[in-house]
């Protein structure tokens, strides 16, 4: 996958955003609003935080859209210790972990810790969300419900932690490797292996898939 990243320099920090994958969450905004200005050219101040505080707040974007790097030798952002996909209300998936994304034929797009991905359908960006479900009118509560997530396979050496989201074609995610389902409310977490989970927007059952997506003929691309 290739994207176009804008970069911001700032004091031992290089911050990187990539507008394609930016949902507007406004995390950063809340974090560090001095930093980090919607409507100004150029949007992101580095030089107005530290690189501790910056590196904090880029880590609280969910789409990945922000990324850091440290020149002053502080720590990179950590691995998260599990994989965890939370639903967000009316909402794409949130997922954060040793992620890897790969298509339909297998070949990997993305290697991440954080993403957002669509679960309306309607992204112009797929699999990732570009907030087509708010003109969609996307509705669901993010709830999370028993026999949706499966005991999974034993995985390659070496890849115990890592969480393969396959985007299979006109169909759900596929994925495999260890995993944590949470409900939007967090009350609800269901672990295992493997999961499928619908992207039409259709299932009845979401965030899994139920098959909806060869009724409504779906179409991934």
């Amino acid at each position: 996958m290739t994207e176009k990243l804008h970069t911001f320099e700032g004091p031992g920090i290089r911050i990187t955003w990539s507008g394609r994958r930016c949902i507007h969450v406004a995390e950063c905004v809340r974090g560090l609003p001095a930093v980090f200005r919607p409507g100004e050219r150029p949007w992101i101040h580095a030089e107005r935080a530290d690189a501790d505080a910056l590196a904090r707040v880029v880590e609280r974007c969910p789409s990945g859209a922000l990324h850091y790097e440290r020149a002053d030798g502080g720590p990179a952002e950590a691995v998260p210790a599990r994989n965890e996909i939370r639903p967000r209300r009316n909402g794409p998936l949130f997922v954060r972990g040793d992620l890897e994304i790969a298509d339909a034929d297998g070949a990997v797009m993305l290697r991440d810790v954080r993403v957002a991905l669509c679960r309306c359908g309607q992204s112009e960006n797929k699999p990732f969300c570009d907030n087509h479900h708010l003109a969609a009118d996307f509705r669901d509560a993010g709830d999370v419900f028993e026999g949706g997530v499966k005991p999974g396979e034993p995985g390659e050496p070496g890849a115990e932690r890592r969480l393969r989201i396959l985007v299979s074609e006109d169909g759900p995610y596929r994925l495999t490797g260890p995993l944590v389902v949470t409900s939007a409310d967090g009350r609800v977490t269901l672990e295992g292996g493997a999961a499928s989970l619908c992207r039409c927007g259709q299932s009845r059952n979401k965030p899994f898939c139920d098959g909806s997506h060869t009724q409504v003929e779906f179409r991934g691309t």
